[in-house]
């Protein structure tokens, strides 16, 4: 086996542990999160803190009876969950989670697949996700599963738009669309202010275009205040009220990791990706002395930390808006995309092309 295949095989196997793993750390995150947040206890009995209680909710979702309602359309209705959750695995797969490193004549790049296309690779397998949901909400003949269906599906329409003009303005200023060729150009200094530099971060250069990509990203994963697809109040559950045991696991592990997607997506394009937060260099240069390894192999493991505490920040963002903000209004979530988000994505993008015109940016 090559180096390149062996290589390629302990990148997969990182980005399909680290996707595996996100979905027990979040429902612990979540839960205690939300009790946090509401001044209650939240899991307190499996273990030190609970932090059993997601292991033990993993179990008993594998060992419930997988029961299939009489009425359902079978075929459609099982095959349902697994179109929700291998999209959101495929995602990943462009996203850097470390610069890259050439060592003995070998050049590895911390990237399972760096296409040339990345970004729109990203959003055409996203968008794949709502043919699962759509297809639930139908095969489960049943009118509050297929309402949230729909809901999903203008939903999805609406704010998918607003989601690529917010990132337009970045290709158009970095001239690529390759994850990682934004990634390494956002190492760049955009000025200094007292004797510190500031980075050419993504969110520096288009605030608004980050402004807009969060609010998207919130409506695109169906997270609070934009989860009218499951709406409680209205819709029991929604498209997936039918769904128990696993069935219902994978719909959850779904949003788990499109979550971690969208949170690395905003880390990746917004917030520098893998470049070291301020104040790792002086540690990297310090580990690499004391331990006596190349500063290089150093760097690259500390890019990979940077990279992760950045995707774990928004991971949680995502459940302190969930428990901080009340649900819109379905009228109020189409309004504010067609209204309010779609023409100021267009003016962004305008004002982005003027300051590009007279080289600001």
């Amino acid at each position: 086996m090559t180096p390149e295949i062996s290589f390629m095989l302990i990148k997969v196997a990182i980005v399909l542990t680290g996707l595996l793993a996100v979905v027990p750390i979040m429902l612990f995150v979540e839960r205690r999160g939300s009790a946090l947040i509401q001044n209650r206890l939240g899991p307190n009995r499996m273990g030190p803190f609970g932090m059993f209680q997601a292991a033990c909710d993993v179990l008993k979702f594998i060992f419930k009876e997988d029961s299939t309602p009489t009425h359902v359309n079978k075929f459609y209705y099982t095959i349902a969950p697994w179109l929700v959750v291998i999209p959101a695995f495929m995602t990943f797969a462009v996203i850097p989670f470390a610069g890259s490193l050439s060592m003995d004549g070998n050049h590895f790049n911390f990237q399972v697949a760096n296409l040339d296309v990345g970004v729109l690779y990203c959003f055409a397998i996203a968008s794949l996700g709502v043919y699962g949901i759509i297809m639930a909400g139908w095969a489960s003949n049943n009118k509050y599963s297929l309402l949230g269906s729909l809901r999903s599906s203008a939903q999805m329409i609406s704010y998918e738009l607003t989601l690529g003009l917010s990132i337009v303005g970045l290709m158009m200023i970095f001239q690529s669309v390759r994850l990682g060729d934004i990634a390494a150009a956002q190492g760049e200094t955009l000025f200094t202010v007292a004797g510190l530099n500031v980075p050419k971060w993504g969110i520096f250069i288009q605030p608004v275009g980050f402004l807009l990509f969060l609010i998207s990203v919130f409506a695109e994963t169906n997270r609070l205040p934009f989860d009218l697809p499951e709406g409680e109040s209205e819709l029991i559950a929604g498209y997936h009220l039918e769904y128990g045991s696993m069935k219902f696991a994978l719909f959850m592990m779904g949003e788990f990791i499109n979550m971690s997607v969208a949170s690395a997506l905003i880390a990746t394009l917004f917030f520098g990706g893998w470049q070291l937060l301020p104040g790792l260099a002086w540690v990297v240069q310090q580990v690499a002395n004391i331990t006596q390894v190349d500063v290089l192999l150093v760097t690259v493991l500390f890019q990979g930390v940077s990279f992760v505490i950045k995707v774990a920040f928004f991971m949680w963002f995502f459940v302190w808006v969930r428990w901080t903000l009340p649900r819109f209004r379905f009228d109020q979530l189409m309004n504010l995309g067609w209204k309010v988000l779609f023409p100021l994505g267009l003016v962004n993008l305008f004002v982005t092309g003027i300051l590009i015109y007279k080289g600001v940016l």
